[in-house]
């Protein structure tokens, strides 16, 4: 193989390579990265709120409901610092303070979700077997646990690049600064 055509495919892995660190760091408006980035946040909260219920609950003998309380305040702001460093630009709220405020609200939105489902299945659903004995009745609030994980999931994210992650930069202020600065070159 020629040198010429050794470059050709150096450059275009170089290109490849700048393309998947854009895609992994860069920062971005296309709802379908910002999806994918916040699976791994998602994923990194859960982790965070799970080690922090188990830990209080098992080494400290803390109430699980009060453990969950802590648990899911420790996966709120793990979610919020890394959604705000890496997955979402361009906040609507200018103000960290009522960022942070929307943010958290829109969480406890889910947290009453996540809430209804478990006392759904635990309370209700149990009483009834509505799956045939399949599952243990005192189990039925994992599944309704599972269901809310996804459901949540879903409704923080697309709640927050909705309400809170909007805000495009201004096209017409960028298309006038373009003006000026053509019409003062010339």
């Amino acid at each position: 193989r020629s040198s010429a055509a050794s470059d050709v495919y150096k450059r275009q892995g170089d290109n490849n390579i700048m393309q998947i660190k854009k895609y992994i760091t860069g920062k971005t408006d296309n709802t379908i990265i910002q999806f994918i980035r916040y699976v791994f946040v998602g994923g990194a909260a859960t982790v965070v709120q799970y080690l922090i219920l188990i830990l209080l609950v098992e080494l400290f003998g803390v109430n699980a409901n009060v453990s969950n309380g802590f648990g899911f305040a420790g996966g709120l702001l793990t979610n919020y610092f890394i959604s705000t460093y890496w997955v979402f630009d361009n906040s609507s709220v200018k103000n960290k303070a009522g960022e942070f405020t929307v943010f958290a609200l829109i969480g406890i939105v889910g947290l009453g979700i996540n809430q209804a489902l478990i006392w759904l299945f635990d309370k209700q659903l149990a009483e009834v077997s509505i799956l045939g004995g399949i599952i243990p009745a005192d189990k039925y609030y994992i599944i309704g646990q599972v269901i809310a994980t996804a459901l949540v999931f879903f409704w923080n994210f697309f709640a927050r690049k909705l309400l809170l992650y909007n805000d495009k930069p201004d096209k017409t202020a960028n298309d006038k600064k373009d003006a000026v600065l053509t019409a003062n070159k010339n």
